[in-house]
């Protein structure tokens, strides 16, 4: 699963920068908030997952592993594009289904990776 991950981390990271290139270059600093995201959360936090399940496979290829992996990817476009929707003219409902339902979905993945870490990491196991 460490593959995946930085994989799609690895995406993140070029959208992140074309992002953050439109915002240079069309001068709408305003999404600089959703800017960072992408690449903070998106990026960094994504390809160290990748980087903690490549090291440890057992707790990336568990149950709480997959859940974990399919919880982040389903959330966070969700909540990225939600808040991209933040500057535009959506009806509240949508924007909420999107902000709210994307970044719950995330929390509940974290939720699920720290307990994944602490149930399937253990040091003898990248010996």
């Amino acid at each position: 699963m460490g593959a995946k991950w930085i994989k799609i981390a690895v995406l993140y990271f070029i959208i992140g920068i074309g992002f953050g290139l439109f915002m240079h270059y069309t001068i709408q600093l305003q999404w600089g908030a959703t800017h960072a995201h992408i690449n903070v959360v998106g990026w960094l936090s994504t390809g160290l997952i990748g980087g903690i399940y490549s090291i440890y496979p057992r707790a990336g290829n568990s149950p709480l592993g997959k859940l974990h992996f399919w919880l982040h990817q389903i959330g966070l476009p969700f909540l990225f594009i939600g808040m991209m929707m933040i500057y535009f003219n959506v009806p509240p409902v949508v924007l909420e289904i999107f902000v709210s339902g994307g970044g719950i979905a995330f929390l509940l993945s974290v939720i699920l990776f720290v307990l994944n870490v602490f149930q399937n990491v253990h040091e003898a196991d990248n010996k």
